[in-house]
């Protein structure tokens, strides 16, 4: 038995993934959610903004108003202000898609990008969708800055299968995913190719909580492209820009100020006093 708020989550992410919205009945078959059920949280969240129904029918789609809060929270962070000059000028002088994705919990989450591709073949991806970790260069970088129990009880958790068709290279074993952190940790930077989609590679490095070189990893900044356009040659000449573009953004990162005006008050000691106060008994001889 799972709580209501559990529930609307799920409508909620189920939703996501269907732009076309979903009727009464499959939304309760995927969730397996009796109807009356289903029909009390869509209900709830129509009534909050968060979904429409769709004329007299019975199908239901996201409003806008889930992304709306995404931005806003977004905009609050500062990152995409930050993030975005970088990467604009990453893509421009790379050719690629450059991307950013940022940490949150134990996912990782795609929030800008810049497109490099003018004309030919490009590649192109949505944002806002999690990161398959296991599959893809920028996962595999956030993952081998772990201790390896804990990245692999990451990825085990949430499982080798994916919501969406791989690469024929995607890692499936837990045995595979542990040599290809080991790779990643040598190499100093994240590689993928045919894994999280076919036909495309990508190259990711990452973003540090601090500028001492062993703070956490914060997020990530990726170029991606057709495999046929970036081989192994094009990929070594990219990787001291891509790691040019993570070093300015761990400079700057927005996040990590955030994080330390934070902890400023707990660092904070109070002042030892010249003249500290009297005590009740003291006060009374004054008098």
């Amino acid at each position: 038995m799972y709580p209501p708020a559990t529930r609307t989550l799920d409508i909620l992410e189920l939703l996501a993934e269907s732009p076309d919205g979903l009727a009464l009945s499959a939304i309760g078959a995927k969730l397996k959610l009796p109807k009356s059920a289903a029909h009390r949280l869509l209900a709830g969240l129509a009534e909050r903004g968060f979904v429409r129904r769709q004329g007299d029918t019975s199908q239901y789609a996201l409003t806008l108003k889930l992304a709306s809060l995404g931005f806003r929270h977004l905009a609050s962070t500062r990152i995409d202000e930050i993030a975005q000059p970088v990467l604009d000028r990453l893509a421009a002088d790379c050719g690629e898609l450059a991307r950013l994705a940022v940490v949150d919990g134990e996912r990782m989450t795609w929030v800008a990008k810049a497109q490099g591709t003018l004309e030919g073949l490009r590649y192109d991806a949505d944002a806002g969708r999690d990161v398959v970790l296991h599959a893809t260069a920028v996962g595999k970088v956030w993952l081998a800055s772990l201790p390896e129990k804990d990245a692999l009880a990451i990825v085990l958790r949430a499982g080798f299968a994916a919501v969406r068709p791989l690469g024929p290279r995607a890692v499936r074993t837990a045995a595979a995913l542990r040599r290809e952190l080991q790779s990643t940790r040598r190499r100093g930077y994240g590689e993928a190719v045919d894994e999280g989609e076919h036909g495309v590679a990508a190259l990711a490095a990452a973003i540090q909580a601090g500028k001492r070189g062993d703070e956490c990893v914060v997020g990530t900044v990726s170029l991606a492209g057709p495999t046929m356009r970036l081989d192994a040659a094009r990929r070594a000449v990219l990787v001291p820009l891509l790691q040019g573009a993570a070093r300015e953004l761990t400079e700057t990162w927005p996040v990590r100020v955030q994080q330390q005006r934070a902890a400023a008050p707990a660092l904070r000691r109070p002042q030892q006093r010249d003249n500290p106060p009297m005590s009740a008994k003291e006060a009374m001889h004054a008098e």
